[in-house]
Formats: structure tokens, C-alpha cells, sequence
């Protein structure tokens, strides 16, 4: 992979929680700054990751595979989107990276937390063996009890299978989501997503403040 001068953020949160619906607020405030800004998500990010998508959100498959197919994403993802976009020093925000694997496989299906760690060594290796993965440089994480953001999905579109899961599912996955904090926690900002629209960007724009990464 070529070296990075960009910058790297990335949106985090059970469904719900209403992460994307800041991401274009963000991308306005780095425009106003006069960065280039590249949109993404994950699952998806390339023609063939989208197509991993649908499978992954629709088909009936174990963790194993999920897992497995998540990570086939993201490998295309950071070769053709993520990588290139971050040399030639622009901002990247994606709705979703490796901590969202953890939360859901993880966390909500209960899948090997050691694994996924070794999964996440393969992909994200930036070159060779022995150097640092690639990982965001700040991680916005939209907390939410499990009760609120089942309340939202119910009046939501037709949902997929994770959107389908009960209140219980969505609580292992947010214990997921606090497991990943803890064990980096100089990478993420915590959000409090159970609070009005407005004081969510409030606390969005004043991470990224106070991780350097808006003036």
C-alpha cells in the first residue's frame, strides 16, 4: 500500500443509532475547510463489496462465513477506495470498518474474538508482515440502549437480517462495540445517541475538535 497523508474517520453504532445521518454534516465541515472528502461504507465501498453486501445482510450463513465475507469486502475496499484515497491525503468517512465486524460477529453472533483479531491482522496489514494495520484514526461511536434503537427500526424500511434481530442481539452487540473501546480507547470518541439531533452533532463536531482533526 502507498504511505498515507490523509485522514481516516470512521462511524460506528448499532442500527438505530443514526450514525449516517451525521456523516454528510462532517463532510460539509471538512469541505468548508477546503478538504477533499471521500464518502463510503462498509459492508460495500466497490463494485465487488457491494455485492458481498447483499449477501452478507440477506443470505442465511454462520458466523465463520459472515465473518469471512466481511473481511473479503474490506480487503477490495481498502485496495481500491480506501488506500489510494488516504494517499493522495484525503478524508475518509466510512459509515462502518473493522469494529463493526467485531460488534456484530463478535458480540451479537458470538463468533471468536481472537480470530476476528487474526482476520483483521490478514486484511489490514498496510504492506508487509510486522507493520501497523490500518485503523482509523478516529472512530465516532454512536451509543444507544438497545431499547431506543429497537423502537426506531420498527417504524424503519423493510428491515434485513441483523435489522430483524431481537433487543437482545442489539445489546450483545453494543457490549461488542464497548469491548473494542476499551481495548483502544485513544482511538474513539463515545457519543451519546440518545439525546436530540442537534446535541448529537454538537458532540460530533467537538470530537473531531478535540482530536485535531477539524480546526
Amino acid at each position: 500500500m502507498t504511505p498515507r497523508t490523509g485522514l481516516f474517520i470512521s462511524f460506528e453504532g448499532i442500527d438505530g443509532a443514526g450514525k449516517s445521518t451525521h456523516i454528510e454534516a462532517v463532510a460539509q465541515a471538512f469541505e468548508a475547510q477546503g478538504r477533499a472528502v471521500t464518502r463510503t461504507r462498509e459492508p460495500g465501498g466497490t463494485p465487488l463489496a457491494e455485492r458481498l453486501r447483499e449477501m452478507v445482510l440477506n443470505a442465511p450463513m454462520d458466523a465463520l462465513t459472515e465473518s469471512l465475507l466481511v473481511f473479503a469486502a474490506r480487503r477490495d475496499h481498502i485496495a481500491q477506495v480506501i488506500a489510494p484515497a488516504l494517499a493522495e491525503g484525503r478524508v475518509v468517512l466510512c459509515d462502518r470498518f473493522s469494529d463493526a465486524t467485531f460488534a456484530y460477529q463478535g458480540g451479537g453472533r458470538g463468533f471468536d474474538w481472537q480470530l476476528l483479531q487474526t482476520l483483521e491482522h490478514w486484511v489490514q496489514q498496510q504492506g508487509v508482515p510486522g507493520t501497523a494495520l490500518l485503523q482509523p484514526d478516529l472512530t465516532l461511536w454512536f451509543d444507544l440502549p438497545a431499547s431506543v434503537a429497537a423502537a426506531r427500526l420498527a417504524s424503519a424500511r423493510v428491515p434485513d437480517k441483523f435489522e430483524a434481530q431481537p433487543q437482545a442481539f442489539f445489546e450483545a452487540v453494543a457490549a461488542g462495540y464497548a469491548r473494542r473501546l476499551a481495548e483502544q480507547p485513544k482511538r474513539f470518541a463515545r457519543i451519546d445517541a440518545n439525546v436530540a439531533i442537534d446535541a448529537v452533532r454538537t458532540q460530533v463536531l467537538a470530537a473531531l475538535r478535540g482530536k485535531g482533526c477539524l480546526a
